[in-house]
């Protein structure tokens, strides 16, 4: 791996932005802690309220546990408390005692089913929660590791199975790479913490079909839809383009989440003495460029559109947060991993972009979406229920590319 060699004045090398970042980080937390029920986490609107008669949503409360887990290691007093009470709420009623794996919602009998998207985030919380030293962390950990094998990941197919009926019936006939970008995620932190090395095999398998198979072969566009067979599915949601999680077409923000996973796995598998292919560094390079360039101000406003149709036109033009979030940490990623300007002039220029249009020093947080305009607005993602990206945007440039974000932190490990 190319050393860092930043030139002097990058902004990660600036002891300003850095004081920056971490004020950031801290605010959001302090929003975030309102979304406390007593049995999880739930969704808080625009002024940072839940709304009468809020439940808690089980992604929310992963996602929550993961985060306030990584700020009880980064020194953020208080925090550890938060981190537990999601591990409770994840032991709790949201933990299907009869089938095993987790419900959406606590004690949801009667949910569509056991989605891989959910308990990848439930792993997650898992991992983080274990090295943070969070109550019966260790046993959420090997719940979610199990319920992973025995169910989601297909050893002949190098990917997860998508969604189930709830006693692992009736499997979806649908395969999802949203899904699969965030087990990977899931999977460098097992690695870590599990010390198996065999994780990391299975984040590269993974990263090895959705993004060297099929992206490279589409000129570096994420396919996010396939049948059974991983045949693409390029009219997938084509009567529901603004599907928060299944949208038509592409979604540059996924391909600027994976090029910093690419890179996080190529450190990862360095660190652990393990083949490193030169494709996950190139593959990382042309995503990032491509979404930069296919999706900023392609309708003549800056930020990045949230999808784009196959003939790379604006289909959502909304611009969402965590889209921003990522460009940010893909930028800094890259630009530990080479040190061009280039990936200095990007980061910066999102940054920015975030800055002036997405926080909210009055309501706090940020604001979740965007119009085409850059206004406010709440038609795809209502309200600010969401920590998870923005905050690891915040922390994610301070640190090495591996190992992954909490085991980072509790080794103090620096990226110079």
């Amino acid at each position: 791996m190319t050393p860092l060699n930043l030139y002097v004045n990058s902004w990660l090398n600036a002891p300003a932005h850095t004081a920056w970042r971490l004020a950031e980080a801290q605010r959001l937390l302090a929003f975030a802690k309102a979304a406390k029920l007593p049995d999880g986490f739930g969704n808080l609107d625009a002024n940072g309220q839940l709304a009468p008669g809020a439940r808690a949503e089980t992604i929310n409360t992963a996602r929550m546990t993961h985060c306030f887990a990584l700020a009880h290691l980064q020194g953020i007093p208080g925090s550890l408390a938060y981190a537990e009470h999601g591990v409770a709420a994840l032991r709790g009623a949201m933990q299907d005692a009869t089938h095993g794996g987790w419900f959406a919602h606590p004690g949801g009998h009667d949910d569509s089913g056991k989605a891989a998207y959910l308990h990848a985030f439930v792993a997650l919380a898992a991992s983080s929660a274990v090295v943070a030293g969070a109550v019966d962390a260790n046993t959420l950990l090997a719940d979610a590791i199990q319920v992973i094998e025995a169910h989601f990941w297909s050893e002949d197919e190098g990917a997860l199975r998508e969604t189930f009926s709830r006693a692992w019936q009736l499997p979806e006939q649908y395969r999802g790479a949203n899904s699969n970008m965030h087990a990977t995620e899931a999977f460098l932190a097992l690695a870590d913490v599990t010390g198996n090395g065999l994780w990391l095999q299975r984040a590269l398998r993974i990263a090895e079909r959705i993004i060297h198979t099929h992206a490279t072969a589409n000129g570096y566009r994420v396919i996010e839809h396939f049948d059974v067979h991983w045949q693409p599915l390029p009219d997938y949601n084509l009567e529901h383009p603004a599907d928060p999680f299944r949208p038509y077409g592409t979604t540059p923000g996924h391909a600027l989440e994976w090029a910093r996973l690419l890179l996080h796995l190529e450190a990862s598998l360095e660190r652990a003495g393990l083949y490193a292919p030169q494709w996950l560094p190139d593959s990382a390079r042309a995503l990032f460029d491509t979404a930069c360039q296919q999706a900023w101000n392609v309708d003549g406003e800056p930020g990045f559109v949230y999808t784009l149709d196959w003939a790379d036109r604006p289909v959502v033009h909304a611009r969402l947060h965590w889209v921003h979030a990522e460009a940010c940490a893909a930028a800094a990623a890259l630009l530990q991993r080479t040190g061009e300007a280039h990936y200095e002039q990007w980061y910066r220029c999102c940054w920015g972009f975030i800055a002036n249009h997405f926080i909210d020093p009055i309501g706090g947080s940020w604001h979740h979406e965007l119009d085409a305009h850059n206004q406010p607005a709440g038609s795809l993602w209502p309200g600010k229920p969401d920590l998870y990206h923005a905050y690891q945007a915040l922390l994610l440039p301070g640190l090495s590319l591996a190992p992954s974000l909490a085991s980072n932190l509790a080794g103090n490990v620096t990226k110079r």
